[in-house]
This record gives structure tokens, sequence and C-alpha cells, in this order.
């Protein structure tokens, strides 16, 4: 069994940008075998997050490698993950920042089981709610009230994560996770835009369909679509392929976890080993 070292908490001056206006970006990269999953990937979304952010990178992409392998090596961790925030940096209280202003960076890893997850077996159950996150979702940042408050209503329901619809009645995307559904087995999910965050195993898994000729097709649906689906299922770094077997109280599909998402899920699973860094 994995054992970590004794936590270290961070200390933040008080006028340190994310404490007083939430600036900041992070990103969490998934651990296999004591090695890091789709590394490469993760790095891309970490840049392109603090280049929209206007921050400059602290560290080199070689690094932050070097730093979180060092991470994991430290806390002897088998499988979890490493997350890392970076922030504008300290500054007096003002809306606009300095120009000289230095990034504040911490690390630390967590521990999670992934791949023995016992949820793959019975399948987990989602609520929807109104997605009411700020209007640039597609950066990750450490905003994140809308989630916090949906995750808890979610849990009060009784359910394993918030299923979030737009305005219009559209599904974006879960609490903390990317959703797909299946019909006539065809698999359909969200196209990227600024209305949902580009998850890493979420870009996996739809560039995994089309390498395994599985029919894959990007656009928007309703709540009602996916309460009538076929199949469902989560995709993010610490649950990779999770099946959903029911939506606001409402079965989907025979209310187990479909063949289609276990096979997809495997399929992620050996993606993930193959893609260790």
């Amino acid at each position: 069994m994995a054992t970590t070292c004794r936590p270290i908490r961070p200390k933040f001056p008080s006028y340190d940008r994310a404490v007083n206006f939430g600036d900041a970006i992070y990103e969490v990269a998934g651990v296999l075998d004591g090695k890091l999953v789709d590394f490469e990937r993760h790095m891309q979304r970490y840049f392109n997050s603090l280049e929209k952010m206007e921050i400059e990178s602290p560290l080199e992409q070689r690094q932050i490698l070097e730093t979180f392998r060092r991470l994991i090596d430290l806390n002897r961790l088998d499988e979890g993950l490493v997350y890392m925030q970076v922030t504008r940096g300290v500054a007096e209280r003002d809306f606009l920042w300095p120009a000289a202003i230095e990034p504040t960076v911490f690390m630390f890893t967590q521990p999670k089981a992934s791949i023995e997850n016992q949820a793959a077996e019975t399948g987990v159950t989602l609520a929807s709610g109104t997605d009411i996150r700020w209007a640039r979702r597609d950066i990750k940042s450490v905003n994140l009230l809308a989630q916090v408050l949906a995750k808890k209503a979610a849990a009060e329901a009784g359910t394993y994560e918030a299923l979030m619809v737009d305005a219009d009645g559209y599904v974006t995307e879960c609490g903390s996770t990317s959703f797909f559904m299946v019909t006539d087995d065809s698999i359909l999910t969200r196209p990227l835009s600024n209305d949902i965050l580009p998850g890493v195993t979420r870009r996996a898994v739809v560039a995994l369909c089309k390498e395994h000729d599985l029919n894959l097709r990007e656009d928007r649906f309703t709540l009602q679509q996916a309460l009538d689906a076929d199949e469902a299922f989560i995709s993010g770094a610490s649950s990779y392929v999770l099946p959903v077997v029911k939506i606001d109280q409402r079965q989907i599909g025979g209310g187990k976890p479909g063949k289609l998402t276990r096979d997809l899920r495997q399929i992620y699973i050996d993606h993930a080993r193959a893609s260790l860094t």
C-alpha cells in the first residue's frame, strides 16, 4: 500500500492574488504505476491556460517533470494525482496587477485508486443542475465555486457527481469530469469551446474512439436526450472512464454499465499505461 509523507500545508500571503481574486490556474496529472499519465497533454493545457491568463510560466516543462517525479518518489505514490497551482503572485490588493510580479507555485500529491475502482463495476449516478460558471470554462482556473455548489447539491441528492446544463437546456459537462452519452452505438459529447474545459482524458477518449473505429460525434445535446440514452459515462484524470447508470433518479439503459462503456474503459486504461512518463 502506498504511503505519503506528512502534509506540508502551504502558507499564502494575504495579498496573494489567488486569495483575493482567484487569480490562478492549476493542473492535475494522473499517476499510475508510479509514473505520469499523458504528461505531454497536461502540459499543453497548462501552458495554454497560462497564456490565456497572461501569466508567465515560472517553470519550464523539464523542471515540472523533474519536480513531479520527485514528489511521486518522496511520497512513494503508486497510483493517484499530482496537483500544481500557479497564481499570478503577491501584490497590493488592486484589480490591476503590477508589471513586476512573480508567480507563486505549489504542488502536492494525492493517493487515489483509479484502476480498482468499484464504481467502474456498479456505475455512478448524477444529479442535473443549472450551469452557473463563468464564461471562460476553457481555462483551468481555480475559480471553482460554482462547481463546489453543484457538487454539494449533487451529494445532498445522494448522487456521485453533478451534471451541468446551460441556459438553453443543453448539457455542458459535469462538476469535475467530462460527460458522454451513447445512443444507437454512437457516442456523443459536447464540442470544445469556451463552454467546457478541454479535459485531457476527454481528449484521449475522443482520439481512442477514432483509433478503434468507434462512432463518436461532437455536438450539443439536451438533458432529455441524455436521460433517453442507451449508455452514458464520465471521464477524468482521477476516474478514467466511469459508467453512468442513473441521472436524476432515472435509469440509463438497463441501469447497469453498458458494454461500449466497459470496453472503452479498458481501451483507455491500456492507453494510460502506454502513455506513462
